[in-house]
């Protein structure tokens, strides 16, 4: 139960900065929208984010140094752990990875804070460079890339192996937490198109593309949910035909974070609504809007940094793609219903083939 609330915590402390910069940055919206003086609030919201890629280049810097006095010295840190009494040190699968790919995006990240870079990528996204939300935003896509470097340096096995190490997570605890996350995303596209600032909350639910479906519209998303599994399967085994099957460190993987899903109906159902919930109304009601089709599924796919660069990646794509139709041409709640049909059909499989196998 320990590491349960010790997962919430560290979700309430990753996205409090994110809640709190967007709502600066709308606020300066707000301001800008109405011929008011807007730059003191737009220049917190930047400085923020600026501080926190500062954060990240000085780490970066700090665990390449560190990696450099390590090869000349290879036992100093299992002895610094054994005189200090802690735990041995995480197993990296690699500092150049783990270092350049968190200090490199972040330079990045600053880079898309400033007005002419804004504007340059603005003739390719259908973003106003102007925009203190966008702005934000867009410096935000290296947060993405972050996260998935990061999951790449450390190693999809020994995170793995580490999660196996710590006290297994009940079915509950894991769909406390996945609800809490994906809320808190919801939360983080209401506040991002302007919720409690500058829209009311039937405006910001219409500018996601959340909306009361029609019957038709249920049954599109019902039936591209249902169709999408064969299809992602039949790409799945042609990957396999040509030697770019499944990775086991993957399958691992997923398998701690979210198999105590698959062991009850309960737990596929929020397997299929959480995620509905929380990625949808992000992705493709609050982002895809304004950065594209095309950039929004890239970004979708990186999110999910433990299936790593793998045929995953790509299927979560094209997955991507295919919700982002279905938003472009129907609604965000059309995409929802497809997400959680597809998410739950593929957790009923996982259930009944593990089921099979018990007996």
């Amino acid at each position: 139960m320990t590491d349960s609330w010790a997962d919430l915590a560290g979700l309430l402390l990753t996205f409090t900065p994110l809640l709190l910069i967007m709502l600066l940055a709308n606020w300066a919206e707000r301001r800008r929208e109405q011929d008011e003086p807007y730059q003191t609030m737009a220049w917190a919201a930047y400085a923020l984010t600026f501080l926190t890629y500062l954060t990240g280049v000085f780490f970066g810097i700090a665990v390449q140094l560190i990696a450099v006095i390590l090869r000349t010295q290879p036992g100093l840190l299992d002895e610094l752990f054994q005189f200090s009494g802690g735990a041995s040190p995480i197993p990296l699968e690699s500092t150049g990875l783990l270092s350049v790919g968190v200090w490199l995006p972040s330079l990045v990240g600053m880079l898309f804070l400033a007005s002419p870079v804004r504007r340059l990528i603005a003739r390719f996204i259908p973003m106003d460079a102007e925009s203190p939300v966008h702005a934000v935003a867009l410096s935000w896509t290296m947060l993405v890339v972050i996260n998935l470097t990061f999951t790449l340096g450390i190693g999809l096995g020994n995170l793995t192996n580490v999660l196996e190490e710590q006290a297994a997570q009940t079915g509950a605890s894991v769909m406390i937490l996945l609800w809490v996350q994906q809320v808190l995303t919801a939360l983080l596209a209401l506040i991002g198109v302007g919720w409690l600032t500058r829209r009311r909350w039937p405006a910001a639910l219409t500018r996601l593309g959340v909306v009361r479906p029609t019957a038709r519209q249920i049954l599109i998303g019902v039936g591209w949910g249902l169709a999408l599994v064969p299809l992602i399967m039949m790409l799945e085994a042609g990957a396999a035909a040509i030697g770019l099957g499944p990775s086991a460190d993957v399958d691992a993987l997923t398998q701690e974070l979210l198999g105590p899903l698959f062991t009850s109906p309960l737990g596929i159902l929020t397997l299929g609504a959480a995620a509905a919930l929380g990625e949808e109304t992000l992705f493709r009601g609050a982002v895809q809007p304004r950065f594209g089709i095309v950039l929004t599924s890239m970004l979708f796919a990186l999110l999910h940094s433990n299936y790593g660069l793998t045929i995953s990646t790509l299927i979560v794509f094209i997955l991507g793609m295919a919700l982002g139709s279905l938003r472009r041409r129907h609604n965000t709640t059309t995409a929802m219903v497809t997400h959680a049909v597809y998410n739950m059909t593929l957790g009923l499989i996982a259930m009944v083939g593990m089921s099979m196998l018990d007996v």
